[in-house]
C-alpha cells in the first residue's frame, strides 16, 4: 500500500519539473557518535536544511534522504523529499554498531528507486550525491564489500559523485577511502567543524541546482579547507 506521503512525492514530480539532485546523508550514529559530535552533527543537518530553505531553486530542486547507521540495524530517517514538502532535518540519536555497509547499500538502492521515478515522470536529474560520515571502524561482513564495488563502478561510471568525511581520530580513512576513490579520497574533519562542512556542502548544492544537468560543475576546491584537514 502507498502512503499519502508517496503519493505527495509522486504527485511532486509532476507539478515541480525542476531538475532534481539527490543528495543522501549516510551518518554514522553508533555510540562512539554520543555526546558533543551528536550534538554537532544535528546542529549542521539543521544549518544546511535553513540555507537550502533560503534559495528558491535549491529548496525544489533539492532532494535530501537521510540513512543512519547505529544500533542492530540502519535506518532511512528520511527519503529523497525536496524541503517545499518537508523542511524540517530528522534528530539523530547515537546508539551501538558501525553498520557502514548495509547504510551505503540501502542509500543505493533508494537512489535508484528515486532515479527511477524521475525517468518515469520525465523529470531531469543531475548526479546524485552520497555523503558518508563516520567516526569508527565499521563492520567488515559481505554488505560492506558490495557496498564497496556498487560505489566504485557508480563513480566511474560518472553516475555518483561521493564524499567520504572521517570524524576524530579512530575514523577509519582507508575504509571510507574506499567508498569515494577513483574520483576522491576521504578527508578528515578538522575538530568538530560539523558547521563549517555543512555550510560548504549547502552552497556546493545549491550552486548545482542553478546549473544544467550535465553541465560540469566546479566546487569550491579552496573551501574545504575551511573545515578539513589537509
Amino acid at each position: 500500500m502507498i502512503d499519502d506521503f508517496a503519493i505527495l512525492r509522486e504527485e511532486d514530480l509532476i507539478n515541480n519539473p525542476t531538475p532534481r539532485v539527490a543528495v543522501c546523508f549516510c551518518l554514522d550514529v553508533s555510540g562512539s557518535m554520543r555526546g558533543e559530535r551528536i550534538n554537532e552533527l544535528n546542529n549542521g543537518l539543521s544549518l544546511f536544511f535553513d540555507a537550502l530553505r533560503k534559495d528558491e531553486v535549491a529548496m525544489y530542486a533539492a532532494e535530501i534522504a537521510v540513512i543512519t547507521f547505529g544500533g542492530d540495524s540502519v535506518e532511512c530517517l528520511r527519503d529523497f523529499t525536496n524541503l517545499s514538502l518537508s523542511p524540517e532535518p530528522p534528530v539523530l540519536r547515537a546508539k551501538g554498531r558501525t553498520l557502514m555497509g548495509e547504510a551505503v547499500n540501502l542509500a543505493l538502492e533508494k537512489l535508484n528507486h528515486r532515479k527511477e521515478e524521475y525517468r518515469n515522470s520525465g523529470v531531469d536529474y543531475y548526479q546524485p550525491w552520497l555523503i558518508l560520515m563516520s567516526d569508527g571502524v565499521p563492520e567488515r561482513n559481505n554488505e560492506l564489500i558490495r557496498a564497496k564495488e556498487a560505489t566504485k563502478k557508480l563513480i566511474t561510471e560518472k553516475k555518483l559523485s561521493v564524499f567520504s568525511i572521517g570524524i576524530g581520530k579512530d575514523a577509519d580513512m582507508n575504509e571510507l577511502s574506499d567508498f569515494s576513490l577513483p574520483k576522491r579520497p576521504a578527508l578528515k574533519l578538522s575538530g568538530l567543524k560539523f558547521r563549517e562542512f555543512f555550510e560548504w556542502i549547502s552552497k556546493s548544492v545549491s550552486k548545482t541546482s542553478q546549473s544544467i544537468p550535465g553541465e560540469n560543475v566546479k566546487l569550491d576546491v579552496n573551501g574545504i579547507a575551511g573545515w578539513a584537514e589537509l
